[in-house]
This record gives C-alpha cells, structure tokens and sequence, in this order.
C-alpha cells in the first residue's frame, strides 16, 4: 500500500510504525474471510482492510477522527484473527492501536460514551475498586430486564448487569505479595501476575495456578506494587494510564530478576499475556526498554509453562468431554495453539474443538460492556457452537471468554484449574454443575 506521510510526521515513531505496517498491506482481502464483524455485518468498512484504509486516511490527513472511523474502529474486536490469516504479516495490531490512542486525542466522544469509558478505567484495572462495584451490580442484577429503551446507553447498561454475577467471591490470601515455596527440591522460580478483574471474578484461577506450580517444584513469587497489565487502558486508546500499568509492573518484576532471578513470568488470563509480550515494543523509546523487553521476553502463558516443566497428573482419567475454546489472544496474538489442548490431553480429557474455533466469542476485554448486540451475536454463535460437540465443559484460558461463555447451558472453567485437579487438586465447581446437569 502507498503512503504519502510528510517528513514531519514520520518524526514521530507511532505514525513511522504505522508508516511501515500501512506499507506491508497489499489488499489482498483474505483477512475479511476471518473478521467477526465483517462475517456479521458484510460491511468491507467493518473489515480489517476497510479499517486500514480508514485509518490511513485519518493518520495521513493529521485531522480530528471523524465519527464514521471512530464508529468502524470501535467495532473492531482486536480479535487478531486478522494477523493470523495474513499473508503478508500486516502487524494489524499495532496500527489498530496507534489508532485508537489517536481518536482518544483527538475525537471528543458523546457525553455518556467518555463517562462510561472513564468509569470502566477507573473500576476495572483496580481489584478493590473493581469488587465494590460488583457488589452493587450483583444486588441489581434481576433489574436488568426492566432497564427502559432501546438506546445504545440503555443496552450497555443491560449487558453490564447481566455480566455482574450474583454473588462477589471473597479475596484470595494467595494473591497478597509473598514467595510461595516450590514443594520438594527446587526446579525453578517464577513471577505471577495476579491481574485485576480476574482475581476479583475467579480467585480459584490464581490458587490452581499457584498450587499446581509449587507442586511442580517451582517456587511462585507474588511480587509487591504489580497490578494490572494495562491492557484495558490501552485497547481503549487510553495511552497514558496504560503506561502508567505497565510501568509498575516493570519496575516490580525488574526488581526480581535482578536479585535471584526468575525463569519465567507466568500469566493466566491470556488477555493480559498478550499484552505483556508486547511491552518491549511499547516502551521501545522508554527509558525503561531494556527492562520491559526482559520482562517480555520472561512473560509466559500458563500453558508454556506446565509443558516446559512437564507437566503430569495423578489421577485416573475423568472420563469428561471437554469443548477447548482457544481465546483469540492465545490463538492470534501469542500463536499458542497446541500446548493447552495436549495438556488437557494428558490429562486424560476428551478434548474436542467446536467449529469457526478461530472466530471470536465476543469478549474481547471491554467489547461485550461497550458493543453489546455485537458481543450478543457472535457469544451466541459460539455457544451453538460449543453445544454442538456433546462436550460436558468449556475449558479456556482468559478469564473474559469464560465470563461471556459461562452462562449457557455448559459450565465454563478455566484450564488451569481442570489440570491443577488432575494432579491432585480439588475439583472445581464447574466440573460438579455439569454432573448435576449431566
């Protein structure tokens, strides 16, 4: 794709970025054949090829965003089935995202919409915060139904209070900062992040982990001062406060590996792991770029993890079908297909992948809160998906897809926690309501 950039915006190394992905781009259209939005709504617009031409365009012009490109890049899942299906390695990703850094500069947003995208960044990345608000959503919850109105803002309010769930899990004492000990000799030490909504929605995700770790040998630091990945912030264009998040958690992991070291950096809601491994990118003109690079290349997914340290059960096989929905962040953004699937495997589950498996659920971090009849469609079409494979379980490893999954007929568990079982853990809830169901 030709660019015609000016000498003076190439200065700047987010437009010289963009600048080179826009020119990777041939046209090809093979990336429409994956896109959700563009599956749903047939608009080439709504494609990851109409996006680019959108954003080359207001990129190049220098202008405000426009209310159409703002309307067309917002829809946008950051899915990255896109870069999966590419031929050419467009690095969609970080164009979509010096893109919506650039309309959060630029566009002024309706009233209600930066009310309510401020109020997600101010809940969301903060557990404390983040729970409070749940316990009040989870008191008016069955009131979802009785919210008046068909407007965009009454329909987001709908799919909040639906997302709520009924009741607020009590903290975990093992996400408090400490050095949980491997059991027996020794194998190696790692950092966890313990993340944000996902401590407060699953805690049973980070004690799995961490059980299931130490049990392995391997000694799990819970550093002081980390926090959120960032990622929230930053799919929403909010540049600074994402900075802000990852910032800290350089600094606390760097603290780490410069005193006894760590062998990896383990993350178990792949949202975030995406997110992690790019931090070298992110602070590439940062002072802190050669930390946040280390700190990248340390991040690894759970999965990576048991299979580098060998993973092995205890128990006697469960005799349980399991329907694996691959996350779009670890099937397109960090290009992990086969390690979680093997290890279930071995486990001794039934494991069986449901049709369009590469096509997203609809989670995608704030997505299902800020376009939910989006969000509705495609979580529907996974579900009969997911139904149609006779599986007992949904296992999956973004704790975003387990919630916007685990509503339907077939009970949702992360797959942490189905592994940590098999090797002598407790069995978790999901595992007892689908025998009930069964």
């Amino acid at each position: 794709m030709q660019t015609s950039f000016t000498a003076a915006q190439l200065k700047d190394p987010d437009t010289a970025e963009s600048n080179r992905i826009l020119r990777t781009c041939v046209h090809c259209g093979m990336c429409t054949a994956t896109c959700p939005t563009f599956l749903l709504l047939g608009d080439e617009l709504d494609s990851p090829r109409g996006r680019i031409y959108l954003i080359k365009e207001m990129l190049e012009g220098g202008k405000p965003a426009t209310e159409e490109v703002v309307r067309h890049v917002d829809r946008c899942l950051s899915c990255l089935s896109c870069m999966t299906t590419c031929p050419s390695g467009v690095h969609y990703m970080h164009l979509v995202d010096h893109a919506r850094a650039y309309i959060e500069k630029t566009y002024e947003r309706p009233r209600a919409e930066r009310a309510l995208r401020r109020l997600l960044s101010f809940l969301l990345p903060h557990p404390g915060r983040f729970r409070l608000a749940l316990a009040g959503a989870s008191l008016a919850r069955p009131l979802a139904r009785l919210v008046p109105g068909r407007s965009q803002t009454a329909n987001r309010l709908r799919a909040m209070l639906r997302l709520a769930p009924a009741s607020v899990p009590s903290p975990s004492d093992v996400e408090r900062p400490r050095v949980h000990p491997a059991e027996g000799p020794r194998r190696g030490r790692v950092g966890i992040l313990m993340g944000c909504a996902q401590q407060v929605l699953a805690p049973s995700i980070n004690e799995a982990t961490i059980r299931l770790l130490t049990r392995m040998g391997l000694e799990v630091v819970v550093t002081k001062d980390q926090g959120c990945c960032g990622a929230l912030d930053h799919h929403m264009g909010h540049h600074d406060p994402a900075m802000r998040l990852a910032r800290a958690n350089i600094a606390a992991w760097s603290r780490e590996i410069e005193g006894e070291g760590l062998d990896a950096i383990v993350v178990n809601a792949s949202g975030c792991g995406t997110t992690l491994k790019d931090y070298g990118f992110m602070f590439r003109d940062e002072p802190e770029r050669e930390k946040a690079a280390k700190v990248a290349t340390l991040a690894a997914d759970i999965s990576e993890v048991l299979t580098r340290f060998g993973y092995a059960p205890t128990r006697p096989a469960p005799g349980i079908t399991v329907a694996y929905h691959a996350a779009c962040s670890l099937q397109h953004g960090q290009k992990i297909t086969a390690e979680p699937k093997a290890l279930l495997k071995a486990a001794g589950f039934t494991v069986k992948e449901p049709a369009e498996s590469h096509i997203c659920c609809g989670s995608a971090g704030t997505y299902n809160l800020l376009q939910p009849e989006i969000a509705g469609q495609l979580k529907e079409r996974k579900q009969a998906n997911i139904a149609r494979t006779g599986a007992a379980l949904i296992a999956s490893g973004n704790i975003g897809c387990l919630t916007q999954l685990g509503d339907g007929a077939i009970p949702a568990v992360h797959t942490v926690e189905l592994l940590d079982w098999m090797a002598g853990g407790p069995e978790p809830d999901a595992v007892a309501r689908a025998r009930a169901a069964a």
